[in-house]
């Protein structure tokens, strides 16, 4: 995906640009500093890791049953439950039975290739190649990668920033108000 953003910007023309990558977007956000150095001015790496983890290993496995029992709604909700903070949940769990029944994929091919690649990824060696700006941000609370995962990546690069919402879990960039604050703040330095 890495290698597939580059050819875009190659395309488009554009040589050189500020990529943040959220999640999975964060390990191909990754690639692209490590692969395309000079096309990365600054980067940003929210919620990510930079190999698997137990914890993400315990978070993303169950999924794969799922998907091949056709279990979209379970996924769904499974996921809302591991990625937002206590209070989030108290207020819109309820939503997430809504959502399931408007957004069901017609197979489950694409997310099983998703998740196995999140189970594979490592640029754990890598890293350290990254040279530009780097602002990590991660969430104290989170499920899906957990918090050490983002301390771990902003001690890899050495031009990074860490930023930890300790109250948030895996959807920080959803529920911290100065989440978009925080991103333009670095990108404009």
């Amino acid at each position: 995906m890495a290698r597939d953003t580059k050819l875009a910007m190659d395309q488009l023309g554009i040589t050189s640009a500020s990529v943040m990558g959220i999640s999975q977007g964060g390990m191909i956000a990754q690639y692209m500093a490590i692969d395309y150095p000079t096309c990365v001015e600054k980067l940003v790496l929210a919620v990510t890791l930079v190999k698997p983890n137990e914890i993400m290993k315990k978070a993303v496995s169950p999924w794969f049953a799922m998907a091949q029992n056709g279990e979209y709604k379970r996924i769904l909700i499974d996921t809302a439950e591991k990625s937002y903070s206590n209070r989030y949940l108290r207020t819109h769990r309820w939503l997430f039975p809504l959502l399931a029944i408007t957004g069901k994929p017609k197979d489950f091919t694409r997310f099983i290739i998703q998740a196995n690649s999140c189970l594979q990824h490592n640029a754990y060696e890598q890293l350290g190649q990254i040279r530009c700006p780097t602002l990590v941000i991660g969430g104290g609370d989170d499920r899906i990668v957990g918090v050490e995962a983002s301390k771990e990546i902003a001690k890899k690069i050495s031009v990074s920033e860490l930023i930890l919402y300790d109250q948030y879990g895996h959807a920080a960039y959803e529920e911290a108000k100065d989440f978009n604050a925080k991103v333009i703040d670095f990108l404009c330095k």
